[in-house]
This record gives C-alpha cells, sequence and structure tokens, in this order.
C-alpha cells in the first residue's frame, strides 16, 4: 500500500504548528483527568487499590479536583517543542523517501513517524520525567512543587541521567507501536471493501481509533515499565 504526501497549501508551516500544538493543549487538558490515573496505576500508588472507578474516588477526596490536573503543566510546556521537532523530522524523513510522483509506501511512513516521535521525545523527556513525578508524588508529603521546582531538585540530588531514566523504553516501544499501526492500516482496505482514498473523514476517525488502539495496547508493557522507571527508588517509597 502506497500513500500520497503532499503539501497543504491552505496553511503555512507555523500555522500547521500553531494549529497541532493548541489542539494537542485543549485534549491533554481535557484528557488530563484519564493520564492521572493511568500513571498512578502505572506507578502503583496507593490510590490505585480498589480498581479504575475507586481511583477517581480516592484522588478526589485526597486532593480534590485538582489532584485531575497535577502535571498538567509540564504537560503542556512539553507540546510545543514535541510538535516542532516531530513535525519538522517527520517531513525530513518522508520527504527523503517519497518518489518522483509524491508517494511513499505506507510502512516507510509510519516508520517515519515513529522514528520523528523519537526525536521529540528525546528532547521533551525531562518534562515526561516531571509530569511522572508531579502526578505520582505522595500528595500527604509532596516532594516537588511546579515544573521548575522539580526539574531543578531532579538534576541537584539525582543527576542529569535522572531526567532520561527509561527513555531507552521509548525507543523500544516505538517497534511495537510502529508495527501495530503498520498491521492495522494495511487491513484498513479489506475492513471497509474499498480503496483507501475513497475513505470519508468518519471512516478515517474510526481508522485512526482502532490503530491508536492496537499500537497502544502493543506498546502498553514498554510505558508502563518507563513510568516506573521515571519514578525511580526515592519517590516510590513514598506511597
Amino acid at each position: 500500500m502506497v500513500v500520497s504526501v503532499k503539501n497543504d497549501t491552505r496553511l503555512t508551516s507555523s500555522q500547521s504548528f500553531l494549529c497541532a500544538g493548541f489542539a494537542g493543549l485543549f485534549s491533554k487538558t481535557i484528557t488530563s483527568p484519564l493520564e492521572v490515573v493511568k500513571i498512578k496505576s502505572q506507578v502503583g500508588t496507593f490510590h490505585c487499590k480498589g480498581g479504575f472507578l475507586q481511583t477517581f474516588l480516592v484522588i478526589h477526596q485526597n486532593e480534590g479536583l485538582r489532584g485531575f490536573w497535577k502535571g498538567n503543566m509540564a504537560s503542556c510546556l512539553r507540546l510545543f517543542p514535541y510538535t516542532a521537532v516531530h513535525l519538522t523530522t517527520y517531513r525530513k524523513i518522508v520527504h527523503l523517501h517519497m518518489d518522483e510522483l509524491g508517494f511513499i509506501s505506507q510502512w516507510r511512513a509510519i516508520f517515519a513517524g515513529g522514528l520523528a516521535g523519537v526525536a521529540a521525545a528525546l528532547l521533551t523527556y525531562p518534562l515526561e520525567v516531571v509530569e511522572t513525578r508531579l502526578i505520582s508524588q505522595n500528595c500527604r508529603q509532596p516532594t516537588y512543587i511546579g515544573v521548575a521546582h522539580t526539574l531543578s531538585k531532579i538534576y541537584r540530588n539525582e543527576g542529569l541521567p535522572a531526567l532520561y531514566r527509561g527513555f531507552s523504553l521509548t525507543v523500544l516501544g516505538a517497534v511495537p507501536f510502529s508495527v501495530g499501526c503498520y498491521a492495522v492500516y494495511m487491513s484498513l482496505d479489506k475492513l471497509w471493501q474499498e480503496p483507501s482514498f475513497r475513505f470519508t473523514p468518519l471512516q478515517n476517525f474510526i481508522n485512526g481509533c482502532i490503530a491508536a488502539g492496537v499500537a497502544q495496547t502493543l506498546s502498553y508493557p514498554f510505558e508502563t515499565v518507563k513510568r516506573k522507571m521515571q519514578v525511580g527508588y526515592q519517590q516510590a517509597v513514598l506511597f
């Protein structure tokens, strides 16, 4: 399967970057409660001993509504540099592999997305560590206050390597993620029984949800280990 890569002349590069960035800010903020519950479950805090719904209740009882948006500032600050590096790297890789007619294989396009994601994660990974520490810390004995304080305290007490602890899992997790996306997209034309260029916006939305769900499921174990490594022993003992 091949896909066509064409420049969208309706938007400049800066406009595309801003649109992607603000869309990310909106989605991150709206889904922050789910992200908080997920990260607490991955690292194994005391909130998560009673299941998914019980976790929401325990967080609300112990931390109030604000507890569902802990770490959101770090996540939002990470979005714009992540988006800039991801879009730039992706376009460079795709243009290197497309043919004279502007076509590139689906596998190469997904591979380009995976590499672009790893490059963007490398630049912004310390903010992901900060987000994890802020969310997973013991609310009764908070160790970190804000993004700047968390960054400086981790650097002073644990050194620069602590800000990249678990990054290798990001690279390893990109492999099953890309394979999952590729496997789903290769089956979409059979699912809909029509070629991909005839897909409606609703079909593309459904395709994206299915691909993301499969890819996220395959790479989830890597993310869980990564989150535990990001927290570190000193933080974990407080749970």
